[in-house]
C-alpha cells in the first residue's frame, strides 16, 4: 500500500508541474500579445507623429536624431525600408540626397587628395554645394555618417574610417586602407598637422625605418600623401585630406 500511495504521489506531483508550465506558457504568451499590441499601437503613433512632423524632421537635425532615436527603440529603420508607409513618407530622401552629394563631392576632390577626405571638410563642401538656405545649412556628423552607410552597396569603394577623437574620413576610392596606413592618419589627426617625416613616424610610432618608408611611399603611389622635397634636411609627406583637418582642429 504504501508503494501504490508513493506511484500516486509521483503521479499527483507531475500532473502539478504539467499544469505549472502549461500555466507557465499562457502567461507567458499573453504578456508577448500584449506587449506586441503596445508596440504596435507605438509604432501607429510613430507614423502619426512622422505624417505630422515630416517637414520639421527634414530641415531640423536636432529633430531628425531625436526621431531616429525613437524608431529605433521598437526595432524600425525608416532609411532602411524601401516601401510601405516611410517610403510614402520619404523620410530617407534626405540621406539619399545626401548621399549622392558625398559621391560627388568625393569624385572632384580625388584627383587630389587621393580619394580620401576629412569628415569636416566635406560637410564644409556639402554646405557650400547645397546652397545658402538655412535648412541647407542644418548638416551634422550623423547626418553624413547615416547617408554614408548607404554607399556601402558600392562595396569596399566608400567607407568611413575612424581616425580617434570623434573624427572620421571617408574613403572614396576602391581597395582598404591598411592597418598601418590608418595608423598615419589618426597620427596626424591627434598631432593636428598636415605634414608628417619619416623620422616622426618612426619615433611616434616606434617604427623600424623600413616599416615606415614601406608605408609612406605606398600612400605616395595612391596619391595619399605629396612629397615636400624641398627642405634641406629629409623630406617632409603632406597629406591633402587632413588640410581641413587640422586647421579647424
Amino acid at each position: 500500500m504504501r508503494r501504490r500511495a508513493g506511484v500516486g504521489a509521483v503521479q499527483k506531483q507531475k500532473l502539478e508541474q504539467e499544469k505549472y508550465k502549461d500555466k507557465g506558457t499562457v502567461i507567458q504568451e499573453n504578456q508577448f500579445e500584449q506587449m506586441t499590441k503596445q508596440m504596435e499601437v507605438f509604432r501607429g503613433n510613430l507614423e502619426e507623429f512622422a505624417t505630422k512632423y515630416k517637414n520639421e524632421i527634414k530641415k531640423n537635425s536636432q529633430f531628425r536624431r531625436q526621431f531616429q532615436e525613437m524608431c529605433a527603440s521598437i526595432g524600425v529603420d525608416p532609411l532602411a525600408s524601401g516601401k510601405g508607409f516611410w517610403s510614402v513618407l520619404g523620410i530617407g530622401d534626405f540621406y539619399y540626397e545626401l548621399a549622392v552629394q558625398i559621391v560627388e563631392v568625393c569624385m572632384a576632390t580625388s584627383y587630389k587628395n587621393g580619394g580620401i577626405i576629412g569628415l569636416d571638410e566635406l560637410r564644409d563642401r556639402l554646405i557650400k554645394a547645397r546652397g545658402r538656405n538655412i535648412q541647407h545649412q542644418d548638416i551634422t556628423v550623423d547626418d553624413l555618417l547615416s547617408a554614408a552607410k548607404k554607399l556601402k552597396i558600392f562595396g569596399n569603394g566608400f567607407c568611413i574610417i575612424p581616425v580617434g577623437k570623434g573624427q572620421y574620413m571617408v574613403q572614396s576610392v576602391p581597395g582598404e586602407l591598411s592597418m598601418d596606413q590608418t595608423a598615419v592618419l589618426k597620427l596626424l589627426s591627434s598631432s593636428g598637422s598636415p605634414c608628417v617625416s619619416l623620422s616622426s613616424l618612426k619615433q611616434q610610432l616606434k617604427w623600424e625605418e623600413t616599416r615606415a618608408v614601406n608605408v609612406i611611399s605606398q600612400m605616395v603611389i595612391e596619391g595619399l600623401c605629396w612629397v615636400d622635397s624641398q627642405n634641406d634636411g629629409e623630406f617632409s609627406y603632406w597629406f591633402p585630406s587632413m588640410f581641413n583637418e587640422c586647421i579647424t582642429s
